[in-house]
């Protein structure tokens, strides 16, 4: 795991050919079919034969949740182990990842939609704040785990405690009852210590995948009458170069937007899984590639990677 464009797709598939592996997207929008270019989905040419699941799921116009991510992600798990190969999952999708490793519940709770924007309405007239005070009355556990500036997250607790008349929190399971998909898991972090050559990074593979015909990729989802606000369609580098498209920037306007937002995104994965103190984090600007590889495989193979040092 690690920020966008550190070069985690290029380590799975050499750790995946050492060890009979097979690979496993965690990656929220890799899921979606005819997005391979913004989403930087690794080709034929760069799986190197290694059998890669979680790509191409589902139509972008079809909604996806971490809850069928998990289903299917546990299947996938135990048909790689039914073949006696290794599963690595690969991706920068914390919640995906949090979904096979920590005991998550998502137990279906009844909806409100008629209530839901009436607390979207309240939240963006006044703010989230306030809707995350009314949060802690009723279910102080979610507002423990939601934060204050989360709308979104704020708003579905709020609708599940008005539809069921129980804190959401209740659904989460008891230590007695926890479990996971994953028992027994390695976790591989890239990063780079250099902040300014990660930036350098992506504003490289930004510029490549414009290249390769990102342009052509969102147009043609546009033309299919994909609807822009699809969830899909909020995937970084559709929606900028969709705003192009629609003619409300210019391309070299929305190539900036898709830049910035791009290094936004690694801010917001690094903050995400830094807070994870089982993660083994590796400098790939730091070590040569090769030093990079042996930590990892040294990891995986339960060696302490400070012995390496």
């Amino acid at each position: 795991m690690g920020p966008t464009a550190v070069g985690k797709t290029k380590l799975s598939v050499e750790l995946a050919l050492d060890n009979e592996g097979e690979i496993l997207s965690a990656d929220s929008m890799q899921i979606y079919r005819g997005m391979d270019i913004g989403t930087a989905k690794a080709n034929l040419e760069e799986r190197c034969g290694i059998a890669h699941w979680g790509l191409d799921l589902v139509d972008p116009e079809h909604p996806y949740t971490v809850a069928e991510f998990q289903q299917y992600a546990k299947a996938v798990i135990e048909e790689i182990r039914n073949r006696n190969h290794f599963p690595i999952i690969v991706g920068g999708t914390g919640l995906y990842v949090k979904s096979l490793i920590d005991p998550l519940d998502f137990t279906p709770a009844g909806e409100n939609s008629s209530y839901r924007e009436q607390l979207y309405a309240r939240g963006r007239s006044t703010s989230s704040t306030e809707l995350h005070e009314e949060l802690q009355k009723c279910d102080p556990l979610s507002a423990e785990r939601i934060h204050p500036n989360d709308l979104k997250r704020i708003v579905r607790a709020l609708e599940v405690f008005y539809e069921t008349g129980t804190p959401m929190s209740d659904s989460y399971l008891p230590e007695s009852q926890q479990s996971t998909v994953l028992q027994d898991f390695a976790m591989i972090g890239l990063t780079m210590s250099n902040r300014e050559l990660l930036y350098e990074a992506i504003n490289r593979r930004v510029d490549q995948m414009v290249d390769e015909g990102l342009i052509r990729e969102v147009e043609q989802l546009w033309k299919k009458g994909l609807a822009k606000r699809a969830t899909s369609m909020q995937a970084i580098g559709y929606k900028e170069i969709t705003a192009f498209l629609q003619g409300e920037v210019t391309l070299a306007e929305a190539i900036a937007a898709v830049r910035q937002n791009s290094r936004r995104l690694a801010k917001r994965q690094l903050s995400w899984f830094r807070r994870d103190p089982r993660i083994h984090w590796i400098e790939t600007d730091v070590h040569p590639w090769e030093k990079v590889v042996r930590i990892s495989k040294s990891i995986m193979e339960g060696i302490s990677a400070e012995s390496l040092e």
